[in-house]
């Protein structure tokens, strides 16, 4: 049956960070499996409209990929030596859909996250072979210019190849130097999913419970699997049936997924027994709370603020602050919360004018607010964000 545009993009977006992870671990050189995997579905852009898509999208695109890379070594090579290692990739070994192909994406997040790779690096990097996203998506998340995410990714690249950075799970020993930014890598995924991909949310958690099974002592990797539950609980109630955005506080609780809640809620309750706080445990406990209100006006703002408080000591941040002082306006004032909020340098991220918009609107000041409001939708990249802050300043028009 033939297929249209619509059903290889859909198969790009599952199956690109897994065909990735599995070249690199053929080839060993991330720019040729990330050469030959961008090769394989230009070839089915040109071949599945006609045949449709196979029995196994992502064992074709392997498979494939891998064809192009050897004969890329082929007639590029210019010494026995390329020959042979052509030779060696494509010989028999183990089928290219049986092998361990569960672990290839983890085993990918852990090269990227290698301690030579500065942080920032290493979660750009991850985010591009992994998710798939292209450096403008990467640079939006990160809040630079294009320009310097793209230099970033090059330049790990390059260290990854130049230092022979293994592609493995590294030994028990060192996964503390390794876990922080194996964490963040995962939560990026997850947010980059949330705005819209639920492929990448349905990764993220995936690789969450896979950091837990492989850490099963790290709190904090049972807090990022809480946090990320408690927030993909409430997907069925963030959109309206036409794709409008739905704020929390106007959200259907009934249409919340339970189990997820459930699921979070016990995480949570493991991470504080276990009184080793950190920050991902503790912005799960921010959404268990959210999570434990049956209406928005039962929701306890008090212990949310104290939660933030906490979270400002141990991982400051201005993206931090900017959500401590939403829990501020609910528990002392918008007045009180817009101090806050006026200090943070944060010009470039959407939400800080959408927040700061809205306690505008609420002190009154409207002008001001249809100000921050136009910043905030000329910044967000978020097609259902725009459309709810281009409601609001309509709203706040006709008043």
């Amino acid at each position: 049956m033939a297929v249209g545009a619509a059903g290889i993009e859909a198969v790009f977006r599952a199956e690109y960070g897994r065909a990735v992870a599995v070249l690199i671990r053929f080839l060993g050189d991330i720019d040729l499996a990330e050469e030959a995997v961008q090769d394989a579905f230009t070839t089915a852009v040109a071949k599945w409209p006609e045949t449709g898509i196979p029995p196994s999208p992502a064992g074709w695109i392997i498979t494939t990929a891998r064809n192009r890379a050897v004969d890329r070594l082929r007639r590029e090579s210019t010494r026995a030596a390329r020959h042979a290692e052509a030779a060696r990739l494509n010989a028999p070994d183990e089928p290219v859909e049986e092998g361990p192909v569960r672990d290839d994406r983890l085993r990918l997040i852990f090269t990227c996250c290698h301690p030579a790779l500065a942080p920032q690096a290493q979660v750009a990097l991850t985010l591009r072979l992994l998710g798939g996203l292209t450096t403008a998506q990467i640079a939006r998340a990160f809040l630079v210019p294009e320009t310097t995410m793209a230099q970033r990714i090059v330049r790990a690249k390059a260290k990854i190849r130049d230092a022979g950075i293994p592609y493995r799970i590294p030994r028990d020993a060192d996964l503390p130097d390794r876990v922080k930014g194996v964490l963040a890598v995962v939560y990026l995924v997850f947010n980059e999913g949330y705005g819209g991909r639920e492929d990448l949310c349905a990764e993220a958690l995936r690789l969450g419970r896979l950091l837990v099974e492989l850490m099963p002592d790290e709190p904090e990797a049972l807090g990022l699997l809480a946090l990320m539950l408690l927030i993909e609980a409430r997907r069925p109630a963030r959109v309206t049936a036409d794709g409008d955005l739905v704020l929390l506080a106007d959200q259907d609780r009934t249409r919340w997924d339970r189990d997820l809640i459930a699921e979070g809620q016990a995480l949570v309750r493991r991470c504080l027994r276990r009184n080793r706080p950190g920050p991902y445990q503790i912005q799960a406990a921010i959404n268990a709370v959210h999570s434990d209100a049956p209406t928005a006006a039962a929701t306890d703002w008090g212990q949310i603020r104290r939660l933030y408080d906490q979270l400002m000591e141990l991982a400051p941040s201005p993206v931090v602050a900017l959500n401590r002082a939403v829990a501020v306006a609910e528990v002392e004032g918008p007045e009180t919360a817009l101090a806050l909020v006026e200090k943070l340098d944060l010009d470039g991220y959407h939400a800080f004018h959408a927040v700061r918009a809205d306690l505008l609107r609420r002190l009154g000041r409207h002008a001001e607010a249809l100000r921050a409001y136009d910043a905030a939708i000329a910044l967000t990249g978020s097609a259902p964000e725009r459309a709810h802050l281009e409601r609001a300043r309509a709203a706040l028009t006709a008043n």
